[in-house]
């Protein structure tokens, strides 16, 4: 019984502790030592921790182009006494589809490390650890929907790259973002092909070739400048980034796509396990960065501890026995379908380097992750990570915004920005040198509103930037027969230059071209047009109203009238008086109407102020009755046409909006020759614009100018404001605050703005958009507005002009003829009253017999005297005065000159009148 026991033990421990040995094939060609090496020394570690199965490992080296030496050498490792349970490799596709139809004719489980495109359902052990293709493809597509690429161009070296970017051709809306694709030539020399992609001016390209030559292609591309700051490359080869991109010294955008992360913990215990494995096997030190680890051998690794894996928990269950085959495939192996099939339920987890293995029904791997990277200054940094959990477009970050920022930022500081502008003021203007011998230099050069900007967003960021002068001074237009750009747009569009700014308005057309930043002026199309101007100033402004011929007529009215008046007192009974109205039969009857008085009766009517005297006689007052309705009507018109005559640089603008200047033919109007404004009224659905327009294009000459300049001159420059023209609102408030001959008419006919241009897509676009936003926010885009439109050069000169249009008093100028006329009156009738002085001066000298010195001293002695009011019909003279004449001496009592008053005038007349009764 005992013994028995004993030898039950016996038979239990040796059962035990035997070991079950497989063979595994693996196929590799002669430039795959990373993957043969990781192959090998995953078996090894395999075997080195599990005891109860062992692994023998046969590796072949097969000839990438040879399909009958593959064959020979897969049937001759079927057909081994001891069997092979797997197949791993080869990576190649071309003799790859051979060694799958052994392997499935076979039912031997066949892991492939490369790319397949195939669905073959037949094919139940054929597992591929590599990405599916169609997953791969969503992945790249999610890359390039993320980039926000308006435009790109493919450059592929075989149809295999064609196939992997299949989802990429599809991209959603591809009329807004086109596809541009190129094959890379049988020749080495790529530099033929990249000319004529800059040419075309793309800058956005994915390119697909063997990962062996692409610093070369790249190479290349940067000998043509297309490796520059402008350009962004996505290599979607997924071992990309085991190059040394340094040596290019490149500061474009390259992206590039790997399976696995370089910095990850099962990677480098790969990588130890590789190096430990080959210094004992080959007694010498061999070093492996896991930066350059191949994604066929991260592959490699993870396909052999799968499979040792599944193997192994199937192999404990229940065991596998492995059997001698011919490639004949009458026999097939029947555990193998058994392995594959429960690989695909089983995804492995944990272990890999890879990520999560896991596999679709047909045998294609469906769960994994892209790694994204730019290579920035020579160096790989991740940006992000994409899985097909994540759907097609959706991509997680690794980066965050402000992250991305700051490194776009970082790398804008080390490159020197190239600012493309054109001369106009006050956005840009060449410096007056300050003494003689001055030199101006670089940006020293200019000065401006737009140097300012730029030199205020460069202080934001940091940058150093040049400014350069695009070489036809044109903003930008589209010229559709040669389907090309001009001016700025074109600078932009060659590389010419990192950011284009001057008064560039942002339009849809150049939106489709380029890229704008967020507007640093807003403004709008508006009309410049020429005050009016006033006439030249005349002091006899109050004569015009009437017409010289009038005022002729008026004055021989008066005198014809005057005679005639004169006549017809004469003649009217009623106009003769009594001259002593207490004797009611007189002798002799007056007439008051002398020429003198009937002169005076009709100038005080004219000047509607009435006369002391009037008429009597039923006809002269009659007359008199005519004249007066004849100066009212006169007075009348006169007054009325005085007002507005005297107002008249009052009136109205002839213009004063797009509509009563659309509806007129008279003015003509324009704009620059291929500016944006001319673009928005070509391009107007509005009836009135698009009237406008039909009638700049139809006016000859051209009313079109060359440059806003030009335009203000020849609103200055047109006769009768027979001129307008049509420009931004900025720009007019610009030269309206320099020429106060100059107005704008009416409200903006749109509203948009002025913004800094730059490359599609160009990485620093949201750095300059916080910028000028930061600039806006503090004041800094006003201020500099502010100095540029108001102090600078002249700015502020019509200030304090009144125009006249809150005022309507009338100047001295208007009414200065009427002072004019009032002096010279006033000095002639002073004239006047000199003369009588003198004349009764020397009537004194001739009735008191004294000299003409004397009479005009007692005269004048009198005249100065302005208390008195009465003056003695006969002066008196002093005892001190003497006069020889012909009565001799006269001695008087007093000094002074009196007059009697009226009423002893009238007592004396009334006296005299008694004494002629009474005789």
């Amino acid at each position: 019984m005992i013994l028995s026991s004993t030898l039950i033990t016996l038979l239990w421990l040796c059962y035990a502790t035997a070991q079950d040995t497989f063979t595994i094939a693996g196929l590799f060609h002669d430039d795959n030592y990373q993957s043969e090496m990781a192959f090998k020394y995953a078996i090894a570690r395999h075997n080195m921790f599990n005891h109860d199965i062992k692994f023998k490992t046969v590796i072949q080296r097969i000839d990438k182009n040879d399909i009958f030496a593959t064959n020979k050498i897969v049937c001759d490792l079927v057909s081994a006494e001891e069997g092979i349970v797997a197949i791993f490799g080869p990576e190649s596709g071309v003799v790859g589809p051979m060694v799958e139809s052994i392997a499935s004719n076979l039912e031997i489980p066949h892991l492939q490390t490369y790319m397949n495109y195939k669905n073959n359902v037949n094919s139940n052990t054929v597992l591929n650890i590599f990405p599916d293709p169609e997953l791969l493809s969503t992945g790249l597509a999610a890359l390039i929907n993320n980039m926000n690429w308006k435009s790109y161009m493919i450059v592929y070296e075989s149809i295999d790259g064609l196939m992997r970017l299949q989802d990429v051709l599809k991209i959603p809306d591809s009329s807004s973002s086109p596809v541009t694709i190129r094959q890379l030539g049988d020749s080495n020399d790529h530099r033929p092909l990249f000319k004529e992609i800059k040419k075309s001016a793309e800058t956005n390209i994915i390119l697909d070739c063997d990962n062996s030559i692409i610093i070369d292609v790249l190479k290349q591309a940067k000998e043509v400048d297309m490796l520059d700051y402008f350009h962004s490359y996505v290599i979607t080869s997924l071992n990309a980034d085991t190059l040394d991109f340094s040596i290019l010294d490149t500061r474009a955008n390259i992206t590039t796509v790997r399976l696995f992360e370089p910095n990850s913990m099962n990677l480098h215990n790969a990588v130890r396990d590789w190096e430990m494995g080959e210094l004992n096997e080959m007694k010498e030190i061999f070093s492996l960065s896991t930066s350059e680890v191949l994604a066929e051998t991260a592959l490699m690794h993870d396909a052999v501890n799968f499979f040792t894996l599944a193997f192994r928990e199937l192999h404990i269950t229940e065991p596998i026995v492995a059997k001698q085959l011919t490639c004949d495939g009458r026999v097939k192996w029947d555990a193998g379908y058994r392995i594959a099939t429960y690989m695909k339920i089983r995804p492995m987890l944990g272990n890999t380097v890879t990520g999560t293995i896991k596999f679709n029904e047909v045998g294609k791997r469906s769960d994994f992750n892209l790694h994204f990277a730019e290579i920035i200054s020579g160096r790989v940094e991740k940006i992000a990570v994409w899985g097909p959990e994540n759907g097609p477009n959706a991509l997680n970050f690794t980066r965050s915004v402000h992250e991305q920022m700051q490194q776009i930022v970082e790398n804008l500081q080390k490159t020197v920005v190239i600012v493309s502008s054109r001369l106009g003021s006050p956005y840009l203007k060449r410096r007056q040198a300050r003494f003689e011998g001055d030199i101006l230099e670089g940006n020293a050069e200019f000065e401006g509103y737009s140097l300012d900007l730029i030199d205020a967003v460069a202080k934001e960021l940091n940058f150093t930037y040049k400014f350069v002068l695009t070489s036809d001074g044109a903003y930008g237009s589209y010229d559709k027969k040669t389907k090309t750009w001009n001016g700025l747009i074109k600078d932009l569009l060659e590389r010419k230059a990192h950011l284009a700014i001057c008064d560039l308005t942002i339009t849809h057309q150049r939106r489709e071209a380029v890229d704008f930043s967020l507007p640093f002026m807003t403004l709008g199309v508006s009309i410049l047009y020429s005050k009016s101007k006033p006439s030249e100033r005349n002091i006899f402004a109050f004569m015009e109203p009437l017409d010289t011929y009038v005022w002729i007529y008026i004055v021989s009215a008066y005198i014809s009238v005057t005679l005639i008046m004169y006549l017809i007192a004469r003649m009217a009974p009623g106009d003769w008086e009594n001259p002593h109205p207490c004797d009611p039969n007189p002798e002799e009857l007056e007439n008051i109407w002398t020429l003198k008085n009937c002169l005076w009766l009709i100038l005080g009517s004219t000047m509607s102020q009435g006369c002391d005297i009037l008429p009597k006689g039923i006809s002269s007052r009659m007359a008199t009755s005519m004249w007066w309705f004849f100066i009212l009507i006169i007075s009348s018109s006169y007054t009325a046409n005085l007002a507005a005559f005297l107002t008249m640089d009052k009136m109205a603008p002839s213009i004063d909006s797009a509509e009563s200047l659309a509806k007129q033919t008279k003015i003509k109007y324009g704009t620059v020759d291929g500016g944006s404004t001319q673009t928005f009224f070509k391009e107007s659905n509005f009836s009135t614009f698009s009237r406008m327009w039909t009638q700049m294009i139809s006016t000859k000459p051209s009313v079109f100018e060359k440059s806003n300049s030009e335009g203000v001159k020849r609103v200055l420059t047109t006769k009768n404001q027979l001129y307008a023209f049509l420009m931004e609102s900025s720009s007019i408030e610009y030269e309206i605050e320099r020429n106060c001959e100059l107005k704008q008419v009416g409200n903006r006919l749109d509203s948009k703005g002025y913004g800094i241009a730059m490359p599609v897509n160009s990485p620093y676009r949201s750095a300059i958009n916080k910028a000028v936003l930061k600039l806006q926010e503090d004041g800094t885009l006003s201020l500099l507005k502010t100095k540029w439109w108001k102090h600078m050069y002249g700015g502020g000169a019509c200030d304090d002009v009144d125009d006249g249009s809150s005022s309507a008093e009338l100047k001295l100028a208007n009414v200065g003829g009427v002072f004019l006329v009032l002096g010279i009156s006033v000095s002639i009738a002073m004239i006047f009253a000199i003369v009588e002085f003198l004349w009764n001066v020397h009537r004194v000298s001739v009735d008191l017999k004294i000299s003409h010195g004397e009479a005009f001293l007692l005269e004048l002695k009198f005249a100065v005297k302005v208390w008195i009011t009465q003056k003695r019909t006969t002066p008196e003279i002093s005892e001190n005065c003497s006069q020889n004449g012909d009565n001799g001496i006269f001695n008087k009592k007093s000094t002074s000159l009196e007059y009697n008053s009226l009423s002893s005038f009238d007592n004396n007349l009334k006296k005299s009148k008694e004494s002629g009764l009474n005789s």
